[in-house]
């Protein structure tokens, strides 16, 4: 049996983001996913709450980060949207390169699923070009969160971990979570399914995209779908992986970034 895994960053409140709304609910109704992982989610202090909208509209549970608050009390944040039930969930602080807490996050939600109980993990790291070491920070740490709530990884199923990353496939910080380098604990790397069952680059990124027209480092493979490893075979497999968002809906663009879905195996026969 399989389950459907998306991870989209929806660019906040920039751009013509009223109108984007609906093409982003569109999108994530298209494609029908069972675990959402969303980023630059917005909520408007004592009013509109983005994400609690996505999830009514889809029939979904949601956990997110409270905050941290921006311009005219609206937050900035991540969220997971389940299909199945949301047993516990946590927000941790991520650091920045000096170890201090940054604004950065990270939502981790234990979903009841058909399949058993699964963890989750969906994060969104420092976006500067220069800042890898702030991202390696932040992937240590990320790490050390999955390491914790991992028993068994012979024989347990294995943590779902998304978001975007800022960071391209060969950064130092992707490869010591995909065991390129030497892996922030022993014993725990991630596999990016993209690399599995992907179909060209990936970009999500992408110069196409109306909303980055000047960007000045466009087409990148920054979002990421991420299944921990060692884990039981083949749990976690991807048989298809794809990009969402990319067109227009009713003449809209959704987001400036494109999603990345993915249909995973769930159990082991």
């Amino acid at each position: 049996m399989e389950a459907r895994i998306l991870t989209w960053n929806l660019w906040w409140q920039f751009g013509p983001w009223r109108d984007r709304q609906e093409a982003i609910l569109t999108t994530l109704r298209n494609e029908n996913a069972d675990i959402v992982f969303l980023q630059e989610v917005w909520a408007q202090e004592g009013g509109l709450d983005q994400v609690q909208w996505l999830a009514d509209e889809l029939n979904m549970h949601v956990a997110r980060t409270e905050g941290p608050w921006y311009d005219n009390g609206v937050s900035l944040g991540n969220a997971i949207l389940s299909r199945w039930p949301i047993v516990s969930w946590e927000v941790h602080r991520l650091p920045d390169v000096t170890g201090a807490p940054s604004y950065r996050r990270a939502v981790v939600a234990q979903l009841e699923t058909p399949y058993g109980r699964w963890w989750t993990v969906c994060t969104h790291l420092d976006h500067k070009f220069d800042a890898s070491a702030t991202r390696i920070a932040q992937c240590e740490a990320l790490s050390g969160i999955v390491d914790q709530l991992r028993n068994d990884p012979e024989v347990d199923v294995p943590v779902l971990m998304a978001g975007d990353f800022n960071s391209v496939p060969d950064s130092d910080e992707i490869r010591m979570l995909t065991g390129r380098s030497a892996p922030a604990v022993p014993g725990l790397v991630f596999t990016d399914l993209w690399e599995i069952a992907g179909d060209g680059a990936g970009f999500t990124w992408r110069r196409d995209n109306p909303y980055i027209g000047d960007s000045t480092w466009p087409n990148r493979r920054l979002d990421y779908l991420f299944v921990s490893w060692p884990r039981p075979r083949p749990i976690g497999n991807p048989s298809r992986i794809w990009l969402a968002g990319v067109d227009a809906v009713g003449g809209i663009q959704p987001s400036d970034h494109a999603a990345v879905v993915a249909d995973i195996r769930m159990i082991a026969e």
